[in-house]
């Protein structure tokens, strides 16, 4: 859970970047530059510091939210039970993972203390449309914690679909859990686990403020 924590936190600082900016530029230079930037913001920002929920997420669903493919995520973390949903199961079950990860990333993002950031350099050859950019979170102590986000090339910009940190991947532990909750109440039953995960959020969120 810790180490999930760091991959949400540093998560959030990879994208705070305008979507205009993710095409222009190679998705590791785009990595190391905003993180510089967001790095700086947050350590001066003390109502951030001070674990201020309502700003936190403002700030991840107007600059982060908007760099993630959501859908995709959600129909890999289906796996081969995407196929049984229907079209508006999928839709609210899209809708449901979207505030589970962005509550998520509220959450972790008062968990801040002085990490830092190294990305190695991405060889991109012309037309590569699906990278995978590596990181490194350095700690004040304890060993640096290996952080991979796969991303892909779209019309949009480069979208986030997966992140792994130290090798275990996000999306393959969320599709463990939804195929467990599946089996246990078929797909309405997993979208009323989200739902219900995502009320005790916004009711932690509250009182926290």
């Amino acid at each position: 859970m810790r180490n999930i924590l760091f991959l949400n936190i540093i998560l959030g600082l990879f994208w705070y970047a305008p979507a205009v900016a993710a095409d222009l530029v190679a998705p590791d230079v785009l990595a190391k530059s905003v993180t510089e930037e967001v790095l700086a913001i947050i350590r001066a920002d003390k109502d951030i510091q001070a674990g201020n929920q309502k700003k936190v997420l403002d700030l991840v669903e107007t600059r982060i939210a908007p760099h993630f493919n959501f859908a995709g995520m959600t129909r890999i973390a289906l796996g081969k039970n995407w196929n049984q949903a229907s079209a508006e199961q999928r839709k609210t079950l899209a809708h449901e993972f979207r505030t589970l990860l962005v509550r998520t990333y509220t959450t972790a993002f008062t968990q801040y203390k002085n990490q830092t950031v190294e990305y190695r350099s991405l060889r991109l050859a012309p037309g590569d449309n699906d990278v995978v950019v590596k990181s490194f979170i350095r700690q004040p102590s304890g060993q640096p914690i290996a952080v991979d986000y796969s991303m892909e090339k779209t019309d949009a910009g480069w979208k986030v679909y997966n992140m792994k940190i130290e090798g275990i991947s996000l999306v393959e532990n969320y599709r463990n859990t939804f195929n467990t909750e599946i089996q246990k109440g078929g797909i309405d039953g997993l979208i009323k686990t989200l739902g219900d995960r995502n009320k005790a959020l916004a009711q932690a969120q509250v009182v926290q403020k």
